[in-house]
């Protein structure tokens, strides 16, 4: 008899192994210790060595899919998510971040609004600026706000064709073909979207997207929420950082039929609810947190337990680690960590019954030491009644490399190696 699987996403929750510790290490954790201390082991690249992925290809990868032959760049995934459709060929679409700038020396003061923006003033800055026109091309853009300083952009024409074959304007992520890589250091300024390729198509879309960027950075300079936000000492959405262009979702092989189970997504962010539904899993969208993780982790838990019974694999992505390694905060990603484990991860462990398994790693690794995501491998650990556990004790970086799943080294090659076990 096939197990169930609940297959848990801690969001950026590993460091580096080079670090003296790391937030997992620090963490009090007796429900994710058990699952490891008790459960198979490992470690795994999410999509390879050298690697520094953004969470999209990442996810894609750990769903079990290579981003090289699957991925269709951020931009269209996050699209998807939100519900902002586009038209191939004639439009584009960007992964979008509202950021702080100087207007007039194009320095970027903070790549995120210092996390400050709150939905409401996101929507309404996307508001002022969708349905923009632009001068060339027949050009207009499409802006959609998603949660907190998150947004996509499409960009479009009614007279040239368009490509995504372009680079980003954000200079802490480079394009790689249509994944973007984590930069380790960079000139913090705003950069001109460059064709990638000697195509006219390429051209008019680098041209139609500078156009953009530069009016909305006009508008959004002098908008009222901007006005109100300087009033009380807070950093202005003045500028919006794209990146992750993409013009099309392929034709992929759904997960069901990959692995001839029945999947179900829950997140809260538009990137993984995106991917879900690219994917043709049935998808559960959340609330993002309210700041109270004992109500957000309880939401996410009943949704899981929900959809279990429907479900083979119920995939629950969590974000919680990610932001405060981005932002350089051990003491909050220990706290969220333990969050998790608190209001989550024990109580699931209380609620499910002998025929479900519980696999639990990370997307990818964002340690506080560093600020960025890296190409660090992260732990992997799969629990499930009977099984017999090997020598890693806890859910950390370093007992995770002594288990017995060993290394993976593809992050698309873990699925289907758990399936074939429980």
């Amino acid at each position: 008899m096939k197990r169930k699987l609940i297959y848990l996403v801690l969001d950026g929750a590993a460091d580096r192994l080079s670090d003296s510790v790391t937030s997992l290490e620090l963490a009090d954790k007796p429900g994710l210790d058990y699952i490891a201390g008790n459960g198979l082991c490992g470690l795994m690249y999410t999509i390879a060595r050298g690697v520094a992925p953004e969470s999209d290809a990442a996810v894609l990868s750990i769903l079990g899919y290579e981003p090289e032959k699957a991925y269709p760049g951020r931009g269209p995934i996050e699209a998807l998510g939100a519900g902002l459709e586009f038209k191939p060929g004639r439009e584009v679409a960007f992964r979008a971040n509202f950021a702080t700038i100087d207007p007039e020396t194009l320095t970027i003061i903070d790549r995120r609004v210092g996390r400050s923006l709150s939905t409401s003033e996101a929507v309404e800055l996307a508001n002022a600026i969708n349905g923009l026109r632009l001068e060339a091309y027949g050009g207009y853009a499409k802006v959609k706000a998603t949660v907190g300083h998150r947004a996509v952009v499409v960009v479009g024409s009614g007279e040239h064709g368009l490509s995504s074959n372009v680079s980003n304007n954000d200079p802490a992520y480079v394009r790689r073909g249509l994944i973007s890589e984590a930069v380790k250091s960079f000139e913090n300024t705003l950069r001109d979207i460059e064709p990638l390729d000697d195509t006219a198509e390429a051209r008019a879309t680098a041209r139609l997207a500078n156009e953009f960027v530069k009016k909305a950075v006009s508008i959004l300079n002098e908008h009222p929420v901007n006005k109100s936000r300087r009033s009380r000492g807070l950093l202005p959405a003045n500028a919006l950082l794209i990146r992750d262009a993409g013009c099309e979702l392929p034709e992929v092989e759904p997960l069901q039929l990959k692995y001839g189970r029945r999947f179900s997504v829950i997140a809260e962010m538009p990137v993984e609810l995106g991917i879900g539904r690219f994917l043709k899993a049935y998808v559960r969208s959340v609330d993002p947190p309210t700041g109270d993780p004992m109500h957000d982790y309880s939401v996410r838990l009943e949704a899981t337990l929900e959809l279990l019974k429907e479900s083979d694999v119920v995939y629950v992505h969590l974000k919680g680690p990610d932001e405060p390694g981005h932002d350089g905060d051990l003491d909050l990603k220990i706290e969220r960590i333990e969050d998790i484990d608190k209001y989550f991860v024990q109580r699931l462990l209380d609620a499910i019954d002998d025929n479900t398994a519980v696999l639990v790693t990370a997307d990818h690794a964002t340690p506080p030491s560093v600020g960025a995501h890296t190409d660090d491998p992260v732990p992997v650990a799969l629990y499930y009644k009977g099984v017999v556990g090997d020598e890693a004790v806890k859910f950390t970086e370093r007992e995770c490399s002594k288990g017995s799943l060993g290394v993976v080294e593809h992050g698309w090659l873990l699925l289907d190696k758990v399936l074939k076990i429980i």
